[in-house]
């Protein structure tokens, strides 16, 4: 599976780091995810894969429970409790940095990845930021993670109070989350890194738009890209906005 990562200096020195959104792929997984748990139990016992991937199934399995109780929130009347349950997540994912958003999307199906970024940039700077982020990424992922696994006993506990343990699905949901962030950290980190475009020149893609550039130089104001181009640029490559204002408004 092919990714596109889109690279562009968006407030002074703070760069976006962004994935084009590819349907193909939330289609794969989907069709790859069991709906039930006698579907779960009958792939995870009838096949031999290792404990790893049966593991990774599971995960799976939860993820796709968790994302549709999100979306019936979603879809509550205004002003009921599900509602403002749902208004009090947004608060929640609106802390996740861009960064983990970026990694969580590299999954362990993506093959090679086409950097896409201003001529502006010099694509060495590109490769050794990317290979920062990832790095990194390792590093504090798996210490999170880690962490977030050792608070769920306790948040379960809480399961005997008479009101929904949001504490506990905020915590399973950031174990789930840091999990898929390491394993992009990983995966990123080998297929960019010079190694692995030693071994594989064709794991890895620069790519120097001019298109990107023009949006960029248009757009460019006050030290930072403003909403119209950010707007362009989010329809031309493919970006989810709200992703790529996070990187704008980091601190």
């Amino acid at each position: 599976m092919k990714a596109r990562l889109v690279v562009f200096p968006i407030k002074g020195k703070i760069w976006c780091f962004s994935r084009s959104i590819d349907q193909s792929a939330s289609a794969f997984n989907s069709a790859n995810t069991p709906s039930t748990v006698k579907e779960l139990w009958k792939k995870i016992s009838s096949n031999s894969k290792p404990l790893n991937a049966n593991a990774e199934l599971l995960v799976d399995f939860i993820s796709n429970k968790m994302n549709n109780a999100w979306v019936g929130l979603e879809k509550a009347p205004e002003g009921s409790f599900k509602n403002k349950l749902h208004g009090f997540g947004l608060q929640l994912l609106a802390r996740v940095k861009p960064s983990e958003i970026l990694l969580k999307s590299i999954s362990k199906e993506v093959t090679n990845v086409r950097i896409t970024y201003p001529p502006s940039l010099n694509s060495r700077l590109v490769r050794r930021r990317l290979r920062h982020i990832a790095m990194r990424g390792t590093v504090i992922h798996r210490k999170y993670f880690y962490g977030s696994v050792t608070l769920l006993p306790l948040t379960t506990a809480l399961a005997v109070l008479p009101l929904p343990n949001i504490p506990f699905f905020w915590v399973l949901f950031r174990t789930y989350s840091h999990w898929r962030a390491l394993q992009g950290s990983e995966k990123l980190l080998e297929l960019v890194s010079d190694y692995s475009r030693a071994q594989n020149p064709s794991a890895e893609m620069m790519e120097a738009s001019k298109e990107l550039d023009e949006l960029l130089r248009k757009g460019y104001e006050n030290g930072s890209v403003n909403e119209k181009a950010i707007s362009d640029i989010c329809i031309q490559f493919k970006l989810n906005k709200i992703d790529v204002l996070k990187w704008r408004d980091l601190v």
